[in-house]
């Protein structure tokens, strides 16, 4: 049997925390953004770069 690592989950993991952080999320979107972050996370970065 072969063992596999999580880096996948946690990788997730990193990117929702750095989502909350960098976005200022309201606590009803951290709970969405468990599920979405990478919507938040991309409307933030074209707010900043300006696109």
């Amino acid at each position: 049997m072969k063992h596999t690592s999580g880096w996948a989950g946690g990788l997730w993991f990193v990117g929702w925390l750095f989502t909350i952080g960098f976005t200022n999320l309201a606590w009803w979107q951290v709970i969405l953004g468990i599920v979405v972050w990478p919507y938040y996370l991309g409307k933030e970065v074209i707010s900043v770069v300006g696109g």
